[in-house]
């Protein structure tokens, strides 16, 4: 017993202490004159004023600016090497950008067009965990389409919609963002229908090793991510459903994540701390399932063995 002990301690201080580029984060002091609103260029103009209405509505406001997104849009923040986009690829979805002078955080809300949701891929997480990789903070953001998209066009707006107002991104942590998002999603989209599985869950695990990443420092191992990511995966009960080829797209798109030069901000530690309790907020019904006894995480597994070990020597 005594031998378990010893082995036990050094891992729970560790885990106690573990609790180039300049990145570009948004400066949270940037006073924006108004909330931006990031129109497709395919839209109609009927379709235009339909989604325009609607961003307004569901951000209670009647005075924004207007910045139109196009296939060229596409190609610069989401797609330089033209891959999936370029030049004459049509853009519908959109987006409306809200600059938060206060700490809140990031948060985007899928607003459905005419009572249905249109983005058809991109999830309101995997909006949120791109957004605090490129580096953006301190907004709430409200994404529609007029038609059925995969909803990449109100991403590149509000890269866009941060640059047109002075917060430039950079590029590496745009680009890492990008990676990210895509595999998040294609890791959403082979597990759907999973029991036990859901995209909160999986974001959840992201951003949580992200904010793990940032308090350890900038220059981890890929052994040490994979650590903190099987931790993560553990405490959001996916260990049994992430299979080891998912796992490793998780590690490579952190690795990425680091070299952009993301971690380097003490903001990205803040907003990430933020986003887990954003997201948590969000999906209640499901962190509340596994925050009980049999779902404890490592480190509280890790204290109630030690707890009782002591408890057995004095008992």
């Amino acid at each position: 017993m005594f031998n378990k002990l010893k082995f036990l301690i050094p891992i729970a201080f560790t885990a106690i202490i573990g609790l180039s580029a300049q990145p570009a984060f948004a400066d949270s002091t940037t006073s924006w004159d108004k909330p931006v609103a990031t129109l497709g260029t395919s839209l109609s103009s009927t379709q235009k004023a339909d989604t325009l209405k609607t961003l307004e509505n569901a951000a209670n406001v009647t005075d924004v600016s207007e910045l139109t997104v196009t296939g060229s849009t596409l190609v610069k923040y989401l797609d330089q090497n033209q891959q999936t986009f370029n030049a004459n690829s049509s853009v519908y979805s959109s987006a409306l950008i809200q600059k938060n002078d206060s700490n809140t955080g990031i948060n985007v809300k899928i607003i459905d067009f005419n009572g249905r949701n249109n983005i058809t891929t991109i999830t309101a997480n995997q909006y949120k965990n791109a957004a605090l990789t490129a580096g953006v903070t301190n907004a709430t953001i409200y994404v529609t389409s007029a038609i059925p998209i995969d909803g990449s066009g109100a991403l590149a707006g509000v890269y866009a919609a941060f640059a047109e107002n002075g917060d430039s991104l950079n590029q590496a942590q745009v680009t890492a963002a990008q990676d990210e998002m895509s595999t998040l999603s294609d890791i959403t989209q082979a597990n759907k229908g999973t029991d036990g599985y859901s995209d909160s869950q999986l974001n959840n695990a992201v951003t949580g090793a992200k904010k793990d990443m940032a308090s350890k420092g900038n220059n981890l191992t890929v052994n040490q991510i994979t650590t903190i990511v099987n931790n993560q995966l553990e405490q959001n009960n996916l260990t049994n459903i992430i299979n080891n080829n998912q796992k490793q797209q998780i590690i490579n798109v952190l690795v990425k994540i680091q070299d952009s030069g993301a971690l380097n901000s003490d903001d990205f530690k803040n907003q990430a701390g933020k986003l887990m309790n954003n997201i948590q907020s969000g999906a209640k019904n499901i962190f509340n399932k596994l925050n009980t006894q049999s779902n404890r995480n490592f480190i509280q597994k890790l204290f109630d063995s030690m707890a009782n070990f002591f408890k057995g020597l004095f008992n």
